[in-house]
């Protein structure tokens, strides 16, 4: 049986423990069956072919595709450039991939398509999604239904949909919240593996990132706690039974 291997891009400890805690619950995943690397701290593997895993996912972060070079760290232009490396294998190879958050702005910048914070970028908080024509259509979404909540929280956004994917997710603040290129491509804007727990965490680490004011953190909180959202895991869950 072939692993899957699961990229991680945050430079947080806490906060990547944390999303691959996520990964492995919400995608019914057991420690062997994965190979982990943390991008802020480890490079790839030099003989690193995708086509020796089940699939690949990719976890979110703070860095964004679209700032200036002059404005990224030293580890987020070093992650971005190791993940846009990938993207030539598994899209010319139509490798099962799928990206969260951080992932649809690498596909998309990939595939051609517009990065930024023009428009569409999303405060934290929930997005209520919705199952296009073409969604309704593709395994990954099987068994969702047709509109639910997701938590978001990303500055930038595809500003259109890239030449030759597909359309299968929308919702009225961000149009493309998730696509698919080729038949086993896929990227989310919004967090499959995230609850309400999780987000909590990322609150906290992240209140000093621009996401949010610092102050705004206590309501926020409240909000996460009244929030229902449960269906995005089942993305998750759904691309593990397909792919391993």
């Amino acid at each position: 049986m072939k692993p899957f291997l699961i990229l991680q891009l945050r430079p947080e400890t806490d906060a990547a423990d944390n999303e691959f805690e996520a990964f492995l619950s919400k995608g019914v995943l057991s420690p062997d069956r994965v190979h982990r690397i943390r991008l802020d701290c480890e490079p790839l593997p030099d003989d690193l072919d995708l086509g020796r895993y089940a699939g690949t996912i990719v976890g979110g972060g703070p860095g964004c595709v679209s700032d200036p070079p002059e404005k990224k760290s030293e580890v987020e232009a070093r992650i971005e450039h190791t993940m846009l490396s990938l993207m030539p294998q598994i899209t010319e190879g139509d490798l099962p991939f799928l990206g969260c958050c951080y992932g649809i702005g690498i596909l998309a910048h990939h595939l051609g398509a517009e990065v930024s914070k023009k428009q569409f970028g999303e405060p934290v908080g929930t997005s209520l999604c919705r199952i296009t024509e073409d969604g309704a259509a593709d395994p990954l979404l099987a068994g969702l239904p047709q509109s639910f909540e997701a938590f978001v929280g990303h500055k930038e956004a595809a500003q259109d949909l890239p030449d030759g994917a597909a359309h299968l997710l929308a919702s009225d603040a961000c149009p493309f919240q998730m696509i698919r290129h080729g038949a086993n491509v896929y990227a989310t804007q919004f967090h499959p593996e995230a609850d309400a727990a999780g987000f909590h965490v990322r609150i906290d680490i992240y209140r000093h990132r621009g996401y949010f004011r610092p102050e705004e953190a206590d309501d926020l909180h409240a909000m996460i706690d009244a929030a229902k959202v449960h269906a995005p895991e089942l993305i998750l869950r759904n691309f593990v039974a397909r792919y391993g």
